[in-house]
């Protein structure tokens, strides 16, 4: 039996995307807020760089956009960059009113700088935890709010689609209770799919849930072999790996090799603030050259403690003093530029099936974001989304959906994940051709016929895994958070072209035969 729950909107993911949808939702309607994970698990949580806007003398939506249009290399959609850096400060205001900490220096915002920003124009909460700050501040208003019905440990299973519109969802909790939720829409706000590669900042539940239900339920993944790697997770065992923020290099930090080199002039000419797939690149040569990488923040003494106390005590927790000893760091999968394809409203190709933030593909980021732009998008793009959720009547038709299965044991289903993430790190991940990622498609397709159909969060990873690989293969050349050694150049003729991938037979991606621009 499944239980009914009869709501306006179905907003599924906790991150400051959903949070923010769900809140402002509210006020049209009853919402359904539905998260595998606990109040405090997603990737805006664990952000810490901050989030860009021109609020600052000297800086200017012009000037933020052509920053986010150099970095996109030639792939941003210039309509939703526009509405990104125009609704900046407005949105940090709102955020600010909503009651965010940010930080200041007396009367005026105290603002930082990160790689590829031409001016200083970072916010920050709390030193180096803006994200936990903007995410607390937005749980609090949505726990607070009578028209909001909070999910959270609850897996959606699948979209609803009747009639060729999106009606609802299926999803069960951890005490194997089956629900269908039936609403005017289902707006997705899942985040990102880190988890996919072996090395990851991204929480645990990052596994791309999302992309998965809107391919399934028949909308269109673009742009997903654009991965970034961050340059500087912290090196020692974990999953995830703890983010050592960019900021740390904007406040003067360098990168530096087991010999001391201070090697990034090698590379870039910004240095260790030039772009995060040049900068990643530069340290996986380094890497794969048999040296160790490091970052020495030990110019910023004392204040490192002050300026960045999370990264400070995470360090300290593994033996590392920032302010006596460099830093040991690695790349690691954090962010995709590409989703589910939406227009600047969150509109996908199935009609009342909208998606926001990370999981969303608007053009925004292009072939790579830049840096702090990701908490911005998902909270400007979560007020754009509620305006347009707010406007559909209900359905012709209450949602009816197929009992959920039941997911199998975790620790058995996590031994295929292993594989996975191990498949994708070295077929798919900073460096890749044509070979090696042949090979990993046939690995893959393998793979979807051994794990057992209840490993539900296996099988979403398979699929995103195969249109990651799939839309890498296609781009023959070299761009932002892709790099092919088999084609190492930006070429002229790949300019504004775009891959997408619908669901094919067996679940399957398959190119739609077209190429956008």
């Amino acid at each position: 039996m499944m239980e009914r729950i009869e709501t306006d909107f179905v907003v599924v993911g906790g991150g400051i995307a959903g949070l923010l949808t769900a809140w402002l939702l509210a006020r049209e309607g009853e919402v359904a807020l539905l998260s595998k994970a606990g109040s405090e698990e997603s990737n805006s949580f664990r952000a810490q760089g901050g989030i860009a806007a021109a609020v600052g003398e000297g800086d200017s939506p012009a000037l933020h956009r052509r920053d986010t249009l150099r970095t996109g290399v030639g792939l941003c959609d210039p309509g939703p960059v526009d509405v990104l850096v125009n609704a900046g400060a407005e949105t940090v205001d709102l955020l600010s009113r909503l009651g965010t900490p940010f930080d200041r220096k007396g009367e005026e915002w105290a603002l930082g700088r990160e790689g590829s920003h031409s001016v200083s124009r970072i916010l920050h909460a709390s030193g180096d935890a803006t994200g936990a700050a903007i995410t607390r501040t937005l749980l609090r208003r949505v726990t607070a709010h009578p028209r909001i019905q909070r999910y959270f440990h609850t897996r959606v299973t699948e979209l609803v689609v009747e009639e060729g519109e999106c009606t609802g969802a299926t999803a069960v909790d951890r005490r194997g209770a089956a629900w269908l939720f039936s609403a005017r829409c289902v707006i997705l706000a899942t985040g990102g799919c880190g988890q996919l590669y072996r090395y990851t900042t991204n929480d645990a539940v990052t596994t791309g849930d999302g992309f998965a239900l809107a391919y399934k339920a028949g909308a269109e993944l673009r742009d997903m072999e654009f991965i970034q790697f961050h340059p500087t997770a912290l090196a020692v065992k974990r999953n995830p790996m703890f983010l050592v923020s960019e900021a740390v290099r904007g406040e003067g930090a360098t990168l530096v090799n087991d010999t001391g080199e201070s090697f990034m002039a090698r590379y870039h000419e910004w240095r260790d603030l030039a772009p995060r797939d040049e900068v990643s690149r530069a340290i996986y040569r380094e890497m794969q050259e048999g040296r160790r990488v490091f970052l020495d923040a030990r110019s910023l003494k004392s204040s490192f403690c002050e300026r960045f106390p999370s990264i400070y005590r995470a360090c300290l927790s593994h033996g590392v003093d920032p302010e006596k000893e460099w830093i040991p760091v690695t790349p690691a999968a954090h962010f995709i530029m590409g989703g589910v394809q939406t227009d600047s409203c969150g509109r996908t190709r199935v009609p009342r099936l909208l998606a926001v933030g990370e999981v969303a593909c608007t053009g925004v980021h292009g072939a790579n974001r830049l840096a702090s732009n990701s908490l911005l998008e998902g909270a400007v793009f979560a007020q754009r989304v509620a305006k347009e959720a707010a406007r559909l009547s209900p359905p012709h038709r209450k949602a009816g959906g197929r009992k959920p299965l039941i997911p199998g044991d975790s620790q058995e289903e996590e031994k295929w994940k292993k594989i996975i993430r191990r498949l994708m790190w070295e077929r798919a991940g900073i460096v890749r051709n044509g070979e090696s990622l042949r090979e990993g498609l046939e690995q893959l397709s393998a793979l979807r016929e051994q794990v057992p159909e209840r490993f539900l969060e296996c099988h979403n990873m398979l699929i995103v895994s195969q249109a990651i690989i799939q839309s890498a293969l296609w781009r023959e050349e070299s761009r932002g958070g892709h790099y092919r050694a088999d084609f190492p150049e930006k070429l002229r003729k790949w300019v504004d072209q775009h891959y997408q991938v619908q669901r094919g037979r067996r679940d399957e991606p398959v190119a739609d035969g077209r190429i956008c621009s």
